[in-house]
């Protein structure tokens, strides 16, 4: 059995594309993954169910053309639309540019100390659904912060310890509350 803690999120189904069963998919990972026989895992009223591509096709640089196996029809297909797809969190990690690159939800639960700041708060979630990925944090009194996750913005991570070391630029925090 598949598990949440197992999977991390790919990309989304978005529409049905031909007849035979194709789909539109945008992928945050190389179009290989599906290709070379990884499965894509969907949510399926509460069940994480994998799915093999039979094919993937380039459609531009993030979007690809996925015949899923055993899904032969339109009607079957269009079942699928606007589900978001999971990876299996062990076999994604040679898709990444970076193999070093930690997969960025691993961070929720961890805490941001800001060194300016000190502690701003706990890592709530990770919104990945715009072209720039933020840390929503959520602070001691309530209130959500919503960090951007870049580079110039990390000092270090603790894992050990499960930090997030920042140094946020003037005011950045004051303007999410």
């Amino acid at each position: 059995m598949i598990k949440k803690e197992d999977i991390v999120a790919i990309g989304k189904f978005q529409k049905t594309h031909a007849l035979k069963g194709e789909l539109n998919a945008l992928l945050d990972i190389d179009g290989d993954y599906a290709a070379d026989g990884h499965p894509l895992i969907i949510d399926i009223d509460g069940i994480y169910v994998p799915f093999y591509a039979e094919t993937v096709r380039p459609k531009g640089a993030e979007s690809f053309l996925v015949k899923l196996r055993d899904i032969d029809s339109q009607e079957k297909a269009q079942e699928l639309v606007n589900k978001e797809i999971f990876g299996l969190r062990s076999d994604l990690v040679e898709y990444f540019d970076d193999p070093d690159m930690e997969i960025v939800a691993d961070f929720v639960g961890y805490k941001v100390v800001d060194s300016r700041l000190g502690e701003i708060g706990s890592i709530e979630d990770v919104d990945d659904s715009t072209a720039n990925v933020l840390f929503v944090v959520a602070t001691d009194d309530g209130e959500t912060v919503y960090i951007p996750v870049v580079e110039e913005f990390i000092n270090a991570v603790d894992d050990e310890r499960k930090v997030v070391e920042t140094t946020l630029p003037e005011g950045l925090v004051d303007l999410n509350v």
